[in-house]
């Protein structure tokens, strides 16, 4: 599927995911390939996301992501190293 992860700043990543996890409002969550239509809301927390080759983990400060036909898209307040 592809990931898209934006700040009002830049785009912070776009590329094919196998997996990515969020922090919900009501808890962490998964999305895989496939995912049923989604959209909701973040809070402050850890996204991870892997490919083929590489794992990554980054830090938002909230936010909202739409998951539409395997195309997944995070619209990040803002990030932190």
């Amino acid at each position: 599927m592809h990931l898209e992860i934006i700040t009002p700043e830049k785009k912070i990543f776009e590329g094919e995911v196998a997996v990515a996890t969020f922090p919900g409002a009501d808890g962490s969550f998964q999305i895989l390939n496939n995912h049923a239509p989604l959209v909701s809301l973040l809070k402050d927390g850890v996204v991870e996301y892997k490919s083929k080759d590489v794992a990554e983990k980054i830090y938002i400060t909230g936010g909202v992501v739409e998951v539409l036909k395997n195309k997944v898209i995070l619209l990040a307040d803002g990030v932190q190293d």
